[in-house]
């Protein structure tokens, strides 16, 4: 959190570097102005939240814009030039995003400028085709979702709402009210708590408890404060004559409101969160659901680890999260930390099994598995601990959206660029940035991250090339990392995972393809072949939810073969037998049982006898699909009796004496 003393200075150094337009720009001949500039968007576009600038013309004719410049430097000024035949008509408006990526020029009253803008502040310098100065502004301190502009009186500032392609409306400020702070932490509380808060001499401080940005008519906050007798969610802000309103602080009060788990509390605005036009975990009102729609808005968030202890508490975004579970009431919802807002990282690690001591990304996954088990993700998963195979961890939490109890949820580690760097140890943001991730076939419409160019020209390489050839092998062994795709295919096949389309590669720059376990919360069902049959297959086959080539065409080399084989017999002795994963059902066993009278008051799925009942049905095919998996994976790939026995004679017995022990 920053203090106060950081706060001050910021805000003097804001209003020390906020200039009048400069002189090319005061004159009364300008016909076109720059009106309104955003360089901290919080709102994210199919995952980016572009700056932009908005240009006005203000002349009573058209005015032709062919090879005018738009630039954030003075000497630089011809960033981006706008092409032949653009026109702006009187009193028009056009938009100009300006954005780290190529894009076409634009056309009409959109355009694309292949430069960014700095929050911290600088200029936007518009020029004619002869480079002379048509308009220019410059701007200091930007904060999240606050345009900077001309207001209709003519008055430059921060606007008081951003208008992005519209005349602006808004009042103009030339300086920002600073934060208030509370006088009590949030957190749990086992009585009622009386909540007060301070702010500047001569501030108003304002009030919601529905997770509302507080305005001008939201009520005051009284000097002695406000008596909170349940779970709240309370938001502060201040305001003070001739200043934009400042940041809105938030604190979260569990009043009389244990929980046995971490708890997590997002608050924010009704029209991100329900909003039947805007909200993104609603279905809304279109063809299109809302919650597909990957809108990215603002939300705070807090975690409190089962202590009590206070561990995040930072404005961040969200997005609703998952694919067919988006269907549920109970959405999946994404985490960003996001350094518009001023800190760029969750500053912590609430996960068992890993080292980090930070995360860029989280997910609050709501379970495909809501109406079974609520666990059987994360338990399989957790049975990858100590193979060389990235998997998401997991911890049950509950989680509050604007003081409201919404539910128990298993927090994850998300797969991203930023998941994947962490656990291969790329820090460079260029490399992070050229990290691929690809889901499913690989194809276009599954590039998570990066290029699917590569893998798509190995996949079919060893579909046509036969790899008992020392250079075709060569081939494969320099871009494939075997060891892993052995493991991620051995591993989905014993647990039976029927969900075959969620299978993830991925390659840091400079690497291997390597795969990732995700989602096998399909797993442990029936004691049926299930996806063998869809691993194990002529390469030469129809390609099914993900590419079996790399895998078949090593199965055809003897050395691989008898590698694969013995790959799969040291799994089901080493991460499969019962006491094992018996072991690692237990604590979520007993963590989910804790939360399921309260979780399914509020999502009425499941009664606790239909839940224990789903448990024990997983936990019996666990204990069995491994001494079964043996006998199926030897029938799909023919093995001899003496191979079967050579490679899972020994494992068979180890497996059940392990289980009748128990």
């Amino acid at each position: 959190m920053r203090n106060t003393c950081k706060r001050a200075l910021l805000l003097l150094f804001a209003f020390l570097c906020l200039p009048p337009l400069s002189p090319a720009a005061a004159q009364e001949d300008r016909e076109v102005v720059i009106s309104e500039i955003m360089a901290a968007n919080d709102v994210w576009k199919n995952g980016h939240h572009d700056d932009w600038v908005e240009l006005h013309n203000t002349s009573g004719k058209t005015v032709d814009l062919s090879g005018w410049h738009l630039s954030d430097s003075v000497k630089k000024s011809a960033k981006f030039t706008f092409p032949e035949g653009t026109k702006l008509k009187k009193d028009a408006v056009l938009m100009v995003w300006c954005t780290d990526r190529e894009e076409p020029a634009g056309s009409g009253a959109v355009f694309y400028a292949p430069f960014k803008l700095s929050q911290t502040g600088e200029q936007v310098v518009l020029t004619r085709p002869d480079g002379a100065v048509a308009d220019q502004v410059a701007f200091g301190r930007q904060w999240a979702g606050i345009s900077y502009g001309v207001d209709k009186d003519g008055n430059i500032g921060y606007l008081a709402s951003a208008s992005p392609g519209k005349k602006n409306t808004a009042a103009a400020f030339p300086s920002r009210t600073e934060p208030p702070v509370f006088l009590q932490a949030g957190g749990f509380y086992a009585e009622p708590v009386t909540v007060r808060a301070s702010g500047r001499e001569g501030d108003t401080l304002r009030y919601t408890l529905d997770g509302e940005i507080p305005t001008a008519k939201s009520p005051v906050l009284p000097g002695e404060g406000i008596l909170v007798k349940k779970t709240t969610a309370v938001r502060v802000r201040a305001f003070r004559e001739g200043e934009l309103p400042s940041d809105t602080v938030t604190a979260n009060f569990l009043v009389n409101d244990p929980s046995p788990c971490p708890v997590v509390c997002l608050t924010g605005e009704d029209r991100v969160l329900f909003d039947a036009k805007t909200g993104a975990l609603v279905k809304g009102k279109g063809s299109t659901p809302n919650y597909e729609k990957e809108w990215e808005y603002p939300i705070h968030i807090a975690y409190y680890d089962e202590n009590g202890q206070c561990l995040i508490d930072q404005m961040g975004s969200f997005t609703a999260a998952g694919h067919s579970a988006r269907q549920n009431s109970q959405r999946s919802i994404a985490l960003y930390a996001r350094g518009i807002f001023g800190e760029d990282l969750f500053e912590f690690n609430p996960f068992p099994h890993r080292t980090y001591t930070s995360y860029k990304s989280l997910l609050l996954r709501n379970n495909s598995d809501a109406f079974s088990t609520r666990l059987r993700d994360p338990v399989i998963s957790s049975l990858a601990e100590g193979l060389d195979l990235l998997y998401q961890d997991a911890l049950p939490v509950q989680v509050y959206i604007n003081g409201r109890y919404w539910g128990h949820y298993n927090l994850r580690e998300k797969i991203n660029k930023y998941f994947i760097a962490q656990y291969e140890g790329v820090t460079d943001e260029e490399d992070i940035d050229r990290i691929d991730i690809l889901a499913r076939t690989g194809s276009d419409a599954y590039v998570q991250n990066g290029s699917n160019s590569d893998w798509l020209a190995l996949c079919q390489f060893c579909r046509e090339k036969d790899l008992r050839a020392e250079e075709n092998l060569q081939y494969v062994l320099e871009r494939l990392d075997v060891d892993s795709l052995f493991t991620h295919a051995a591993f989905e096949m014993i647990i039976g995972n029927n969900d075959i389309t969620n299978v993830r590669v991925y390659r840091i720059p400079g690497g291997k393809w390597r795969y990732l376990l995700f989602d096998v919360e399909a797993g442990f069902l029936s004691l049926k072949e299930g996806p063998i049959s869809n691993y194990i297959k002529p390469v030469t086959a129809k390609i099914q939810a993900f590419r079996h080539e790399p895998l078949n065409a090593l199965l055809q080399v003897p050395e691989y073969r008898d590698a694969f084989l013995k790959r799969f017999a040291s799994l089901l002795r080493e991460h499969f037998s019962w006491p094992w994963v018996e072991a690692h059902f237990a604590p979520w066993e007993e963590a989910v049982s804790t939360l399921l009278d309260r979780q399914y008051e509020r999502w009425p799925y499941l009664t606790r006898k239909d839940w224990q009942a789903n448990v024990s049905a997983v936990k019996y095919y666990a204990r069995k699909r491994p001494l079964r998996v043996i006998d199926l994976l030897a029938e799909r790939m023919k093995l001899t009796a003496e191979e079967k026995e050579t490679y899972f004679g020994e494992v068979r017995s180890f497996l059940e004496e392990a289980a009748a022990a128990e």
